[in-house]
């Protein structure tokens, strides 16, 4: 495999992992809000509503940072690197 053929199959997963977090940032959206509909017209009883919020929200947020902070395999190269080397003194 050359090198060009391995840096497109970067750029496609890279955009596979972007367009993978605008869906799932949509649906957060959508879901959601159907969700604070449904809490606010059933008279706003119990805030069950935080539990999705919250806990798909840090799903979401592990998604971005995965997508455009941490983009590709090298931030994980790097930790199994790590780990290797810790292995292997000890």
């Amino acid at each position: 495999m050359t090198e060009n053929d391995e840096l497109r199959k970067e750029a496609k997963e890279r955009a596979e992992m972007k367009f993978s977090f605008y869906i799932n940032i949509a649906l957060y959206i959508i879901i959601n809000g159907i969700l604070i509909s449904i809490w606010y017209f059933n008279g706003m009883g119990y805030p069950w509503i935080i539990f999705p919020l919250v806990g798909w929200g840090i799903a979401v947020v592990i998604h971005y940072l995965l997508a455009f902070v941490f983009p590709g395999r090298k931030f994980l190269d790097g930790m199994a690197e790590k780990e290797y080397e810790k292995l292997t003194r000890g």
